[in-house]
């Protein structure tokens, strides 16, 4: 009977390693089955190229000579006024005009401003404050002086 339970079990453990090979084989062909089928919807992917007009490419161009023709004696984006006259032939109008310089002082002024004005507002307001204490201190000397008038009366 011994031999048999041995037997049996051996038999169950190799059926169980069996099944285990199986499964693997099983997975790892899903797996390959799952990334073939990712490549292939990859593939039917088609990015359109871009369709750019006429107007938009001469535009760029516009800009890339622009940027082609500034060297570093010339104030970015735009000439002095007397390099005007002798580079009007050689370069493009300005598309644009950077502004970031003048905008970045214009909010520090802007700022500078509203701190100033906010400075002056609480200067007044120290002010009346410092007011209102020294009536309250002459009203409380006054009643304190009536006070001790009463109570030198009195005697």
């Amino acid at each position: 009977e011994e031999d048999l339970i041995n037997d049996v079990c051996r038999e169950v453990v190799e059926k169980w390693a069996e099944s285990q090979v199986v499964d693997t084989k099983e997975k790892k062909e899903d797996e390959i089955q799952a990334i073939t089928s990712m490549m292939e919807k990859q593939a039917r992917i088609v990015v359109k190229p871009k369709e750019v007009s006429q107007e938009e490419k001469q535009r760029k161009a516009a800009l890339l000579a622009q940027y082609a023709n500034v060297t570093d004696e010339e104030e970015y984006p735009f000439p002095d006024p007397g390099e005007q006259n002798r580079s009007a032939l050689n370069t493009a109008p300005a598309l644009f005009r950077n502004t970031n310089v003048e905008d970045v002082l214009n909010a520090r002024k802007l700022e500078r401003e509203l701190l100033r004005d906010e400075f002056q507002k609480k200067r007044e307001q120290d002010k009346l404050q410092r007011e209102k204490d020294k009536l309250a201190k002459q009203e409380r000397k006054e009643k304190e002086k009536k006070r001790t008038q009463k109570g030198e009366r009195k005697r």
